[in-house]
């Protein structure tokens, strides 16, 4: 494992099951982990995703992994009695700060706690991974555009324009020309 490690929450997880995008995750420069109880929450909530879940779990594009240590169980248990977040927030948080892993994930509560227990933490969201994306030339800005009208449209999930991230480098790329003819 020489590539740094992410640790996904439901929330970005599922944007890119929803739009069966997963070979985004195959090529981005990250390794990808998901906690069983990130997993449960799929496998439970959304029929048409689990399957494409467990074909991305048995294709290596995501890691399985079960939250453990004492550190990363005190943690959970921590964060579970607050009663605010979800089980898979709960675990994915405590199993990137234990391990010492990037975690990406959407809810702004849920970050604002796991900076509360690490101010290291790196966090990032859906449109960061998707801003990054079109830096690495995995998609262009147009494709980019594209599915962040579809998570909108059809699937109630809405990137709003805060100044930077993925609406910067989709204006500045379009801006330029840098993408033009690409799809």
């Amino acid at each position: 494992m020489g590539q740094a490690l992410v640790v996904l929450d439901t929330s970005v997880l599922i944007n890119f099951l929803l739009i069966d995008r997963m070979d985004l995750l195959k090529r981005y420069d990250h390794e990808f982990v998901v906690t069983d109880h990130v997993s449960a929450e799929i496998t439970d909530y959304y029929t048409t995703q689990r399957l494409r879940l467990i074909k991305s779990i048995s294709d290596g594009i995501l890691i399985q992994e079960t939250i453990h240590r004492v550190e990363e169980m005190s943690i959970f248990s921590t964060l579970t009695a607050l009663e605010t977040l979800g089980s898979g927030e709960c675990s994915a948080i405590a199993l990137a700060v234990c391990r010492g892993c990037t975690l990406a994930i959407d809810d702004r509560r849920a970050a604002n706690q796991a900076r509360k227990i690490s101010q290291d933490i790196r966090i990032l969201r859906t449109q960061d991974m998707l801003a990054s994306m079109v830096t690495q030339e995995l998609l262009s800005s147009r494709e980019a555009a594209a599915i962040r009208e579809t998570w909108a449209r059809k699937h109630r999930f809405i990137i709003r324009d805060s100044g930077d991230g993925l609406n910067r480098i989709l204006n500045t790329k379009e801006h330029f020309g840098l993408y033009e003819g690409r799809l």
